[in-house]
């Protein structure tokens, strides 16, 4: 990405939310920051977007109300590799009786490029049961001078944000013969002051069972090219996640997967999170990634014969 770092100074009413870096712990194995740590950043910076709209007590413990996170679309940019100094702006795109839409972007605070762009769905629920209520009118207020807009090269790419009805359940998954990719159970440190599944730990169970399900491609990808790198490994490009039920302390998961699409560049994967108790979905996502030539940092083409290799499996009527 080029051009001067005022291109992506904060837009209208956006605010500075947090600042910090990337610990060296929180790489992957493709040497950049993993992609949980990008969304615990935004919940933290999700504390002071709630605080500059009148609820500097929502995300503690004795808290009345908090923000719950309906949804969120994630678009990397520019990966963020150890020891980056980053900052994160906030702001509000939409909002309606209940609900709104706000962005965060974390930028890289050198060069002023943007890291990720963050758009998140929240609803102000009653903190212990979830149940949404209209904001007040100073919270309403507040988010008008808190209004922004969706930088142009950072806005939904492959993905779309219009409403989906989920198909997830366990049968559904038992019908389609998804991957079983992950599995386990949200212990106290996974979950928030009000004991539901901090909202990094989807993306972050996904992230830790993926490679079971990417490295067949990495390997077809790799195998029809003319000449493969050295070093292969993958990379995000974007995601949508839709958080259904929230777990809470003790609640087991099972992650299943599959593959959706794909092209020239890139493969897209729709994960579900299901309760193997129930068979109900606690949240779904979509993502787009890509094989990463690590030493290039570039991505790597996926030819017609690599391309017909991964369209055999492909789970047909797959989605959210």
């Amino acid at each position: 990405m080029s051009g001067p770092a005022g291109e992506n100074a904060p837009q209208d009413g956006a605010i500075e939310v947090w600042r910090g870096g990337v610990n060296t712990w929180e790489l992957d194995d493709m040497g950049h920051m993993n992609v949980r740590f990008y969304v615990a950043r935004a919940a933290e910076g999700l504390v002071g977007l709630a605080a500059a709209l009148g609820l500097p007590d929502a995300f503690r413990p004795s808290a009345g109300s908090t923000l719950l996170i309906r949804e969120q679309h994630i678009r990397f940019i520019r990966e963020a590799r150890s020891r980056a100094p980053l900052h994160m702006t906030a702001g509000v795109l939409e909002i309606g009786e209940s609900e709104a839409r706000v962005l965060q972007l974390l930028v890289h605070s050198d060069s002023g490029e943007i890291a990720a762009a963050i758009q998140s769905v929240v609803a102000h629920v009653t903190a212990g049961d979830g149940r949404a209520f209209p904001w007040s009118p100073r919270t309403l207020e507040r988010a008008a001078a808190l209004r922004t807009t969706v930088p142009a090269h950072a806005a939904p790419r492959s993905l779309t944000l219009e409403p989906r009805e989920s198909i997830a359940s366990l049968a559904a998954a038992e019908h389609m013969g998804l991957v079983r990719l992950a599995a386990g159970a949200f212990l106290q440190d996974d979950c928030d002051v009000f004991g539901r599944m901090r909202v990094e730990q989807f993306i972050g169970r996904v992230s830790d069972g993926v490679p079971r399900l990417a490295s067949a491609f990495r390997a077809e990808v790799t195998a029809a090219s003319a000449a493969p790198p050295a070093r292969v490994g993958g990379a995000v490009l974007e995601y949508r996640i839709l958080h259904l039920a929230w777990p809470r302390i003790g609640d087991r998961f099972e992650v299943r997967s599959g593959v959706a699409g794909v092209d020239h560049r890139a493969q897209r994967m729709v994960h579900w999170m299901l309760d193997p108790e129930s068979g109900r979905a606690w949240g779904t996502s979509e993502a787009v990634a890509i094989s990463l030539d690590l030493d290039a940092r570039k991505i790597i083409p996926i030819t017609e014969d690599a391309q017909a290799a991964i369209r055999r499996r492909i789970t047909p009527g797959l989605a959210l």
